[in-house]
């Protein structure tokens, strides 16, 4: 929208400087009507760019929730029920992450069964309704059995839960995990949140030397109940207590013995909210489960605490997870199975910023911008500049232009894909036969060489390097050049109707043979020429499966040895014998890391995958579905350049 204004602000100064040289209105008219054409592109655009959900016969709607009297981000609304009554509805992941309802396998979309301290075999089954990018849950049955109090504030659903008292909390020793049991007077939301390593150093004063090499993690149980104050006590860390100091000749001798992290950190009552802190050993994880009859969360600390899921979301659009095995490794997989057959259903490249290159966000936030029902991370990028690294095609545009020969899928709006090592050949011609070969298109990427800037990467380009020279293509001839200076000093307007060539290193030799006024013509083909036929393209790589077989070769896509190597969390896409299309998010196997490239590659072609591609990874990994990540903590998920949205359509 940015670049668009800009762009009539230029037609507007161009139309009033031929007005002020020119005696006869008829010269002035096509400037004007120009400058009109570009206002109304822009209304009509920005009506296109914020479109408004499609809450047909919805009495009030809005994206915050008041529980309990804290405001936190949610999607609800309320519509007429079929008695005349108002029916309230809580996006599913409002569900899951503010009140720790268990969504159960389904497949059914409309009909999504539930745990919430009650029977697993007889669960309570909530209608769904795909609305505006969320699937809502009916919760006005749910909410009356709980004793919910709702009412709406605008934009705001005030949901108050009877107050509850946390009456005991119990650990103990079962034989495959550490449990820990939490009695309650009655049922309460919940929630859970992954936090930060927890890091044991060596305390100089008493001599405590480290407990582990990997340290521990912590977890935090919140509960909306007050805990007896017995509990606090007895969950209150104790002070440090320092040993005698020792003699200086006896200190080489002591060797005190390493003291176990204790399970339960800390116990608090935040307001009216109970916190209980855990520390998690490194490759585990809590599953937590609750129960009636009495009212209780049994949390299990275990290295397998992924539960399986089969969740058929909406219509081509299926939500699962589970482990799978490698030899004697567990991985746990989350993903999501797509049919792009689904009519409504369709997929494109979403961009942190989308009036300019540089940027980076949380994938929810991005996602939740473009009115995806689902997403996941996309493309690599430096993390230092928020500039990508790497191929990005949107609708025909290049936004980014591929590197290093690395893998890419592409697909067209007709549900077919395309996976292969991708690159772009551009070259500048002049009429003297000057052939000059452009490496880099709109890329983050700095080599020695020519690149390629033109409004996709934004308004303006700031030199990435020093000592840049600058050259003005406009209308396909050379109008200026001019000197980059130092990095990151000037911003330089990129024009409306060309581009700037960028020359660094060696390449600034070759500004003589472009002098002003130097007519050029630019040709751009991609290997292999396959890519060519699709609109839309995101590139990442490795390449890791092709024809069902596994074709990983990182060395030649110019991975680093440590990159190969490492052990990560990581993110896929791939395609499947049916024509459905499958992201994926691979975390740490049971009790160790994350997969290697070579694991990975295997994990995919488990999955059924025919063609597959490794997509940036580790803290950037996040599968997003309806409002909420279901691969991780979103506390713990790193803000990302761009992503793959997926959206569908609902019928009116």
């Amino acid at each position: 929208m940015v670049k668009m204004l800009n762009s009539c602000l230029q037609k507007y100064h161009t139309a009033i400087a031929l007005i002020s040289k020119s005696n006869f209105f008829y010269n002035s008219v096509s400037p004007i009507l120009s400058v009109a054409l570009c206002l109304y592109t822009i209304s009509a655009t920005s009506a296109q760019q914020t479109p408004t959900p499609p809450l047909t016969g919805v009495l009030s709607s809005g994206n915050q929730i008041s529980l309990n009297g804290r405001t936190l981000s949610g999607a609800w609304l309320q519509q007429p029920g079929t008695t005349g009554k108002v029916t309230t509805h809580l996006s599913d992941g409002v569900l899951r992450q503010l009140i720790g309802v268990d969504l159960l396998s389904s497949s059914n979309p409309i009909k999504q069964p539930v745990e919430w301290f009650s029977s697993a075999t007889k669960p309570m089954v909530l209608a769904a309704k795909l609305l505006g990018g969320y699937r809502y849950l009916d919760i006005t049955s749910f909410s009356q059995i709980a004793g919910w109090q709702i009412q709406t504030n605008g934009n705001t659903l005030v949901i108050v839960t009877p107050g509850v008292v946390v009456k005991d909390i119990l650990p103990e020793q079962a034989s495959s995990s550490n449990r820990i049991t939490i009695n309650l007077d009655r049922p309460t939301p919940w929630q859970i949140t992954q936090g930060l390593p927890i890091t044991a150093l060596s305390d100089p004063d008493t001599l405590t030397p480290k407990v582990s090499t990997l340290p521990n993690r912590e977890w935090k149980i919140t509960l909306d109940g007050i805990a007896d104050p017995s509990l606090l006590q007895r969950y209150t860390p104790l002070p440090p207590i320092s040993p005698p100091t020792p003699l200086p000749n006896l200190l080489k001798q002591l060797s005190p013995a390493a003291t176990p992290e204790p399970l339960i950190r800390k116990v608090e009552v935040v307001k009216n909210q109970t916190v209980i802190s855990l520390s998690v050993p490194f490759g585990q994880s809590p599953r937590i489960t609750t129960l009636a009859n009495p009212h209780r969360l049994i949390v299990d600390i275990r290295p397998d605490a992924l539960v399986e899921r089969n969740i058929t979301w909406a219509p081509g659009l299926h939500w699962r997870q589970k482990f799978i095995n490698l030899g004697t490794e567990r991985f746990p997989i989350v993903w999501l199975e797509i049919n792009p057959k689904t009519i409504g259903l369709t997929l494109k490249p979403i961009v942190s910023n989308s009036d300019a290159a540089v940027g980076t966000a949380p994938l929810i936030q991005t996602a939740q911008k473009y009115l995806a029902v689902a997403a996941i991370n996309a493309g690599f990028f430096n993390r230092n500049n928020r500039l990508p690294l790497g191929a990005l095609r949107r609708d025909g545009q290049w936004l980014s232009g591929p590197i290093l020969n690395r893998g890419a899928i592409a697909w067209n709006n007709s549900g077919q894909f395309y996976l292969n090592r991708l690159a772009l050949e551009e070259t500048l011609t002049t009429p003297n036969n000057l052939r000059l070969p452009i490496l880099f298109l709109n890329s983050g990427y700095v080599q020695s060489g020519i690149a390629r800037y033109t409004q996709d990467w934004g308004t303006t380009y700031t030199p990435l390097t020093d000592n840049e020279i600058i050259v003005v293509i406009e209308n396909n001839q050379v109008t200026n050049q001019l000197p980059g200076g130092k990095a990151g000093a000037t911003n330089l307007a990129i024009p409306l109707d060309g581009y700037l060539l960028t020359l660094r290193g060696n390449a600034a030799s070759t500004a003589a043979q472009l002098p002003r006024g130097t007519v050029v013509n630019l040709t751009s083909a991609t290997t292999p020429t396959d890519f060519s036929r699709y609109p839309h393209i995101v590139a990442a790589g490795p390449l890791l499966v092709q024809n069902r077989q596994i074709v990983l070769n990182a060395k030649s896509e110019k991975f680093s040895d440590a990159f190969i190597a490492g052990k990560a969390i990581r993110s896929g896409i791939c395609t499947t014998t049916t024509g459905k299309l499958m992201i994926a998010a691979v975390h740490n196997r049971a009790g160790g890391a994350g997969p290697t490239l070579a694991e990975h590659a295997q994990l995919m072609q488990l999955l059924g995958c025919v063609n597959a591609l490794n997509l940036d990874g580790g803290s950037s990994t996040s599968l997003y579905l309806g409002g909420q990540l279901l691969d991780r903590s979103p506390s713990t998920a790193s803000r990302v350049h761009n992503g793959i949205g997926i959206f569908l359509q609902q019928k009116q």
